[in-house]
């Protein structure tokens, strides 16, 4: 059974959401945002939109914030606000806030509606497509969640002006990934790119929401094809999550983490699915002319292999991998020997 995902765009999708909630007669709204969507994006949304909430609910910025505690917080905010099983929540922000947001609102009550109105490019083209909600255990990346897909999600470019450089250089990352996973002409036309702003950018999101839209709709539990919007993280997941915790380390951007662990399984592709060397080495060459080469020591090596052993996607222990046939065909499922591991960082460090 497909789980349709509703997506709309732009102004035309502020409007449809906006008659969605006179539609559905919420007992009260409520807006999530973070500090920083709570400077540069509420009051435009709530001009354009020209709703009127019950109440703004704000949350620090940052996935250090994305846990329980946070979640506690809102729970009980939303609770002496009067919030009942007819409210509803709009989650205004990026990946954390459409994360956290959606998880808060799928257990307050049993389950509130919930709509997300990302505002950064990786939450457009990622996170706040597919159902998927939930927090960090600690270190852990997600490990406590739900898939549940929001009301509707709308996608407008026009929030892309309020974010830094290195936010919108994260995103691409995961544009990268979909041309990787399902489009290998999407990939030659993503990596040819000169200039990674907002304006030249905005026109290739409906293609990687159409990817990603795609895969959730035949397989939104994640039984098999869905495991292909993995690619990269496996690895990606336990760099970052290492490098959050680390304080003599600078926290590392999702995208810039993903983007690492794509080029370190791309390197395993090669030993274990069959990708080319000369491929292999396309992907390490693209990525690091958008991303700067992080120092990755033997043994921040040692760390992040020891936070694998609780990716999702292990059964009984075994570290299973995304891993690629050839650009634009993954395989899913793919045991990789561990003597790999610190070869493919090698592969990561050399030019």
């Amino acid at each position: 059974m497909q789980n349709q995902v509703n997506i709309s765009y732009g102004s035309e999708g502020l409007s449809s959401l906006v008659q969605q909630l006179y539609k559905n007669a919420y007992s009260s709204l409520f807006i999530l945002v973070d500090t920083n969507t709570q400077r540069e994006c509420l009051s435009r949304f709530l001009e354009q939109t020209k709703l009127d909430p019950s109440a703004v609910l704000v949350m620090d910025a940052g996935e250090e914030n994305k846990n329980l505690s946070t979640c506690e917080s809102l729970w009980n905010e939303l609770s002496s606000l009067g919030a009942d099983r007819d409210s509803v929540l709009i989650n205004l922000g990026g990946g954390v806030v459409t994360d956290l947001g959606g998880f808060v609102a799928c257990t307050f009550k049993r389950g509130i509606d919930f709509y997300n109105v990302p505002t950064t490019l990786l939450s457009m083209v990622d996170a706040s497509v597919g159902g998927k909600t939930g927090i960090d255990l600690g270190p852990l990346k997600n490990q406590i969640g739900i898939i549940q897909e929001p009301q509707q999600v709308v996608i407008d470019s026009q929030w892309l002006a309020t974010l830094p450089k290195e936010e919108v250089i994260s995103g691409f990352a995961e544009m990268l990934k979909h041309g990787l996973i399902a489009d290998s002409k999407y990939w030659e036309e993503l990596k040819t790119l000169e200039h990674l702003n907002p304006k030249v950018l905005s026109s290739f999101i409906k293609p990687s929401v159409a990817v990603k839209s795609k895969v959730v709709e035949e397989d939104p539990r994640e039984k098999g094809l869905r495991k292909i919007l993995n690619f990269g993280h496996t690895l990606g997941h336990a760099i970052e999550s290492y490098f959050l915790v680390e304080k003599d380390k600078q926290r590392l951007l999702h995208g810039e983490a993903i983007a690492i662990g794509m080029v370190l399984e791309a390197y395993l592709s090669t030993h274990c699915s069959g990708l080319s060397q000369e491929e292999a080495l396309d992907i390490k060459t693209t990525f690091k002319r958008f991303y700067p080469k992080t120092e990755i020591t033997k043994q921040d090596i040692e760390a992040i292999l020891a936070l694998l052993r609780h990716d999702k996607k292990n059964k009984a222990g075994r570290v299973n991998f995304v891993l690629l046939n050839k650009i634009g065909t993954p395989a899913i499922d793919i045991e990789v020997p561990q003597a790999l591991f610190e070869k493919a960082f090698d592969y990561y460090t050399t030019a």
